[in-house]
């Protein structure tokens, strides 16, 4: 809307290889493993076959109201806008405040439905391309690519994992090496040609779970605020990016008209919202019928987090980037069909999700009043819990092992009292402690986080929370070594 601003034109394979790796990877380093486990049926479910019946939807309803549309473009328009994206979940979930298990399910849905749509999208456009489509030639390379995918980001993560443990590097260069890692593994999978999305997830997941035992808390501090960081601005790059791209968008539709086109999108963003609250409906219905034969994460769902996931469909940066990836000439020179008017409808599918579905999501959930599942322990008396196991473990830690220690250095004695009543020393305190004292605190912050992760084993406990202490524990170890 501004006036004499330069048309800017996205570059698609800038937006893969630039500001899709890191971002992937950033969500997948803050996800929980654990939480991602649980609810992996639901999550797998959401990721790929939804992904993929979504597109059929979309595909029949394109080639059903816009003219010359068939249903391999309409097929490609679905592998397109059908995933919900992980930048945009993460972005607007911060802000809201929604129950653990359904922001779960969104968060780990987001992250692997990409690499689906993304195979639906390849094969669509070869459909287009070629005019011929082989189901048991694309349903082998579906699997391959996600098996191929998942192996590979494992494998070159194994590889830092190790690089980042054994050598002799410092907090600088172990940040370096975790900034390359996204990288790494997409560029590896994009070259033998599987999915490059879920090597980085899959490969940002190991890590992840392993950060305790590769770095030190000074790399874990820095790769923390600056990948908090880095996030935030590729995220406000990405979304300006987007809607730069609408001048050139409109300048290109050509024959079509602006208010038909607007139309085209509205009524795919519409069917795109029905048949999600719908697949979310159903999928409720069906956990509870199949909870009587088997174990789910949770027997009843109800209603009102499958809506609210049902809604939280927000679309964004790997809709445009395919969409853009589309080339303008099919390999016999002819104009690639539709091409703009695919374009201009993505554009419209991710302003209306990001607008209607992220700005009403905070109203919607209020007005649903809902509730953490029964038995789900408030995130509050779960940390009270924690911080209490772990100060009586850490006053018996001490009693047992250093008793001479604590007759002999009063700091310690206070140290007791702090554990008792769950009270962290101040800078002050801390540099006026002896080198016996401060060896003796080393110790027991290591003890401290083998007991988290000794609490976090139970599937019950919010890994989050676990996460939270850890980084609280590394921040008391940074102020020592600094006072």
């Amino acid at each position: 809307l501004i006036p004499s601003v330069p048309d800017i034109q996205i570059n698609s394979g800038l937006i893969f290889l630039f500001f899709l790796p890191p971002l992937l990877f950033e969500a997948a380093w803050n996800a929980s493993w654990k939480a991602l486990w649980r609810l992996r049926r639901m999550i797998s479910v959401f990721a790929f076959l939804v992904v993929i019946v979504t597109s059929l939807v979309v595909a029949w309803v394109a080639s059903s109201i816009i003219p010359g549309f068939g249903l391999a473009l309409g097929f490609l328009l679905g592998g397109i806008v059908s995933p919900p994206d992980a930048v945009s979940a993460s972005a607007i979930m911060r802000y809201v405040k929604m129950p653990k298990g359904v922001k779960t399910i969104i968060e780990g849905e987001s992250l692997l439905n990409d690499a689906s749509s993304l195979i639906v999208f390849r094969f669509a456009l070869i459909a287009v391309e070629t005019g011929r489509f082989v189901f048991h030639e694309a349903a082998t390379s579906f699997f391959v690519v996600i098996l191929a995918g998942i192996a590979v980001g494992l494998a070159i993560a194994y590889v830092f994992y190790l690089a980042i443990k054994y050598l002799p590097t410092d907090s600088n260069m172990d940040l370096v090496l975790i900034l390359i890692a996204p990288f790494a593994m997409y560029i590896a999978a994009e070259e033998v040609q599987v999915s490059g999305v879920l090597a980085v997830v899959c490969g940002g997941l190991f890590l992840s779970a392993r950060q305790q035992k590769m770095m030190s808390n000074s790399s874990r501090l820095r790769s923390q605020s600056v990948w908090s960081a880095l996030g935030f601005v590729l995220n406000g790059l990405v979304f300006i990016l987007i809607g730069l791209q609408l001048p050139v968008i409109v300048f290109g539709l050509g024959d079509v008209s602006l208010k038909q086109a607007i139309g085209y999108g509205l009524i795919i963003s519409a069917v795109l919202a029905v048949s999600r609250i719908l697949m979310a409906l159903g999928a409720s219905v069906f956990t509870t019928f199949i909870s009587r034969f088997i174990t789910t994460a949770d027997k009843h769902p109800g209603w009102k987090g499958p809506l609210i996931f049902g809604w939280a469909g927000m679309r964004g940066v790997v809709s445009l980037a395919a969409a853009l990836s589309i080339p303008v000439l099919l390999d016999n020179g002819e104009a690639f069909p539709q091409r703009d008017l695919i374009l201009f409808i993505t554009f419209i599918v991710i302003l209306f999700t990001l607008l209607v579905h992220g700005l009403t999501m905070p109203l919607l959930i209020r007005l649903l009043h809902i509730k953490e599942p029964d038995g789900q322990i408030p995130s509050e008396l779960e940390q009270q819990n924690i911080r209490k196991t772990i100060a009586q473990k850490s006053l018996e830690y001490l009693q047992q092992n250093f008793p001479e220690e604590l007759s002999v250095y009063p700091q310690l004695q206070h140290m007791a009292e702090r554990m008792e009543n769950q009270v962290h020393f101040n800078n002050d305190e801390l540099k006026d402690m002896s080198t016996g004292c401060r060896n003796v605190y080393f110790r027991l912050i290591d003890k401290q986080r083998k007991w988290l992760h000794d609490i976090n084993q139970d599937i019950r406990v919010d890994e989050d929370l676990i996460k939270r202490n850890l980084l609280l524990l590394d921040l008391e170890e940074e102020k020592l070594k600094m006072a």
